[in-house]
């Protein structure tokens, strides 16, 4: 693995590895027996978008590893005042070890991979979000013992975080149903990724606009926001077409009776999730979010031959 920009570039076998690896870490970190692997090297952190977990979990986690993180702000840095990231990426690369940005374009991310001479890891864009959905696979192996076979429903807007899960998901056998309103559908090419892996692994991908047909009987339920950070002004919109997509008790009702709830943070309750779901027994949102710690600790180290 040079970077981890998109999950298409990543193999079933390495998604199960960097499981493997952040599973190993973590009871190494709370047996205290995790070391320094990383020390003397030095993370660079772009942020053109707001972050909590990302940023706190990527800036402890290297931390925790021995290494440096740099948090760059984008605000701060000559990008905003037109320098081409092209020139961003070879300086940055002269001076730190590897880079990690979260921004708006997928391209950005890709850039930052071409021209610079170290590792890029995509913290979030408005396409995909790699490291939250390894942290979410996590969890499923956490609390199912296995991902083969696992029937995962996610429910809510087509965004960055259902297109990898489209393209993880069948990767390592993982059963996935997508449901969406009308109009708010994962773009084509995500399906058809899914598909394509699911001919090799042999697990279902179901795409639907009914929220019941996507959750009967799966294992894990899983929803986001429905107003990503840049949508602001299609809120109420949103809101309205969204009507019946809520996971509710009523839908969780529908899952397997040990079905686990997801969600990446931050949750609105009240519209993706109410409040009994995200506070209840089949919650696991707040395990999932420390897991982005320790599966992005795999990642570095994996990137960064610790």
């Amino acid at each position: 693995m040079k970077h981890f920009i998109d999950i298409s570039d990543v193999g079933g076998s390495e998604i199960e590895g960097l499981i493997a690896l952040a599973m190993e870490l973590k009871k190494k970190r709370a047996a205290g027996a995790e070391g320094k692997p990383l020390a003397g090297k030095t993370l660079a952190m772009i942020f053109a978008k707001a972050s909590t977990r990302t940023r706190a979990s990527f800036e402890a986690g290297m931390y925790q590893l021995g290494g440096y993180p740099m948090v760059l702000n984008g605000g701060d840095l000559q990008l905003g005042r037109g320098e081409p990231i092209r020139d961003t990426a070879r300086v940055l690369s002269r001076y730190c070890d590897a880079i990690m940005i979260r921004t708006y374009a997928q391209k950005d991310v890709e850039d930052l991979a071409t021209y610079g001479g170290v590792p890029v890891i995509n913290g979030l864009t408005d396409d995909t979000h790699p490291c939250q959905i390894l942290a979410d696979l996590m969890t499923v192996m956490e609390c199912k013992g296995r991902l083969k076979g696992v029937r995962l429903a996610y429910v809510g807007d087509g965004n960055n975080v259902a297109n990898t899960l489209l393209q993880a998901c069948p990767k390592v056998g993982v059963d996935l149903a997508i449901a969406t309103p009308a109009g708010y559908a994962c773009p084509q090419a995500y399906v058809d990724q899914a598909l394509a892996s699911a001919k090799i692994t042999g697990s279902a991908v179901v795409v639907t606009n009914d929220p019941a047909e996507a959750v009967r009987g799966a294992d894990a339920v899983y929803s986001d926001t429905w107003v990503s950070m840049g949508m602001e002004d299609d809120k109420d919109a949103r809101i309205k077409s969204f009507k019946g997509f809520e996971v509710d008790a009523a839908l969780m009702s529908l899952a397997a009776p040990d079905a686990i709830y997801l969600h990446c943070l931050p949750a609105y309750r009240g519209l993706e999730v109410s409040d009994e779901v995200i506070e209840g027994p089949a919650s696991r949102v707040f395990d999932e979010a420390e897991n982005r710690l320790h599966a992005q600790k795999a990642v570095l180290i994996e990137l960064l031959g610790g």
